[in-house]
């Protein structure tokens, strides 16, 4: 879904939930239903693919908790939305792939 010439050989299918939480400006107020659950679908060393049940806007900044092979263990990583798409299938709103690109 890239034209910009990019490889994708590195990913990885990994399926598990991956807690987030959605970051915002200093001077913003706290608001309730800022954090939750994803499901990953891949993951790279530039990203991951998740599934959400709503779609954040492009370039929404996401604190989110990558499992590490140690299974207790889940390491907070930053990444950016740079695109969201609505599931082609069912009715009504939701779930969407999410493509996020890691800050760091």
């Amino acid at each position: 879904m890239t034209d910009c010439g990019e490889s994708h050989r590195d990913r990885v299918a990994m399926l598990r939930p991956i807690p987030y939480e959605m970051t915002r400006p200093a001077d913003e107020p706290a608001l309730l239903g800022r954090e939750g659950k994803a499901l990953s679908l891949n993951i790279s060393s530039g990203g991951m693919l998740i599934l959400m049940e709503h779609a954040p806007p492009v370039a929404q900044v996401l604190k989110v908790f990558v499992p590490t092979p140690v299974t207790v263990a889940e390491t907070p990583t930053l990444a950016e939305v740079r695109w969201a798409r609505r599931v082609p299938f069912g009715k009504g709103v939701g779930p969407y792939l999410v493509g996020l690109k890691f800050m760091f």
